[in-house]
């Protein structure tokens, strides 16, 4: 292989590795903004990936490190660290793939983990001071009000302790005020289904990049053991 050729495919995985390092970035910043600005993190508990924030920030955390050791080996014409970037990436790819899986073999106990939490959380709220588990009464509100809905299946969960956050009005100032009549666990369902819709975007993007940067470190590899080079 000439050098022209070499020099082309160290561009290459520069560019795809540099490209799916900024990937990695931005889906640690948007997880941590999903984090920071979340109305409702403390009502789910028993499953952590189910919240996408999470998922976002770990998975982007790995790729920038993995991508960042692929720039290093490729710019330094490394056999060592490009052996490790092709293992790290190989394994990650693996990892995304059985977490894809998991969520759609699994997707039945997904929700019935979702439904535990908020009905745990609900319970709290009824059986709680209006001093203790102030975060959960907070985010529970706040769920109640954007989504307009009440309860996790409807008005009847609350058994008679309806909070003001059900109301329909504002402001609610009546005695027997009238309340959200549907539940919150299929509107926060379809919320979450929609946020994986787009993350699981960005993830088969991100898997797409990593396959082309897995092929082209290949031959790269090649050459440098033909050519006696890399472990320096």
């Amino acid at each position: 292989m000439n050098r022209s050729c070499v020099n082309c495919l160290k561009s290459l995985v520069l560019s795809l590795n540099f490209l799916c390092w900024l990937c990695g970035a931005f889906v640690v910043a948007f997880g941590e903004f999903q984090m920071i600005n979340s109305k409702f993190a403390s009502l789910i508990t028993s499953f952590w990936p189910i919240y996408p924030a999470n998922t976002l920030v770990v998975t982007g955390t790995i790729v920038t490190c993995v991508c960042y050791l692929g720039m290093l080996g490729g710019m330094k014409e490394n056999r060592c660290m490009l052996i490790s970037f092709f293992v790290l990436l190989f394994v990650l790819m693996l990892v995304e793939l059985a977490m894809a899986s998991v969520f759609l073999v699994y997707s039945r106990k997904i929700d019935a983990y979702f439904e535990e939490d908020l009905m745990r959380s609900l319970d709290i709220y009824r059986q709680s001071s209006s001093e203790n588990n102030t975060d959960i009464k907070k985010d529970f509100d706040t769920v109640q009000h954007l989504f307009r809905c009440c309860g996790v299946h409807g008005e009847a969960d609350w058994k008679g302790d309806t909070p003001i956050s059900c109301c329909t009005e504002d402001p609610c100032n009546t005695l027997n005020p009238p309340n959200w009549p549907e539940g919150c666990l299929v509107k926060l369902r379809d919320w979450f289904a929609s946020n994986y819709v787009s993350t699981g975007a960005g993830v088969v993007t991100l898997f797409i990049i990593q396959f082309i940067c897995l092929s082209i470190t290949v031959p790269l590899f090649c050459h440098m053991s033909r050519s006696g080079l890399g472990y320096k």
